[in-house]
């Protein structure tokens, strides 16, 4: 998925976003997802921002498909309680390990979300890709001392060995991923919203 080739809509409004809440000199923690999915930076080509949150939570028009995504829900959910928006995108900058995402089609043929270390043949293909991907997002003005990342097994797992090779930040913090948290943990949700905010409020 790249939604900057699919929909020539989505290069201006991603421009707004990016505008709206980083156009400064101040530098970032950087958070790192796992790769687009297709109801959320699939279509807006922000991170973890659907285009419902877009609209409703960040106040930039959206003219395709309002579609839901829950790990948007729960993100925005974690950006309310750290105090809003820009408070929180004033200390913080959310991307992917892998900036593309992909698909490919599970049960009755339905399309459905693959990540980049679903087969050890895309992770091969995209290492390089990855490699200069963070490299480019350090290059941004990210502080080093800590990285976030979204997710405890595999995401973490693969961030962990690229770090140790490449030694891109001094220390890791991982945290289970939104989608985990709405899809299986949402009658403790509001346990990992505190978790979340503890573990942000460790970058100063």
């Amino acid at each position: 998925m790249n939604p900057f080739q699919e929909d020539k809509n989505i290069v201006p409004i991603s421009s707004s976003f990016y505008k709206k809440y980083y156009n400064d000199n101040h530098k970032r923690h950087l958070i790192l997802g796992i790769n687009p999915g297709r109801f959320g930076a699939g279509l807006t080509g922000i991170p973890f921002t659907d285009p419902k949150r877009l609209i409703a939570n960040c106040g930039i028009e959206f003219t395709g498909k309002l579609a839901h995504e829950p790990s948007s829900v729960f993100v925005y959910e974690v950006i309310e309680a750290f105090g809003g928006e820009e408070a929180f995108y004033n200390r913080f900058y959310i991307h992917s390990i892998c900036p593309l995402g992909f698909t490919s089609l599970g049960k009755n043929n339905k399309e459905v979300n693959y990540n980049y270390y679903d087969s050890k043949e895309l992770t091969h293909s995209v290492l390089d890709f990855i490699i200069a991907n963070i490299q480019k997002q350090i290059g941004f003005g990210i502080h080093a001392d800590i990285c976030y990342c979204f997710g405890t097994g595999k995401n973490e797992k693969f961030l962990l060995e690229i770090n140790n090779q490449f030694g891109f930040f001094k220390k890791i913090i991982a945290l289970e991923h939104p989608r985990y948290i709405m899809q299986y943990k949402s009658k403790s949700k509001e346990e990992y919203i505190t978790k979340y905010l503890s573990a942000f409020n460790q970058a100063t």
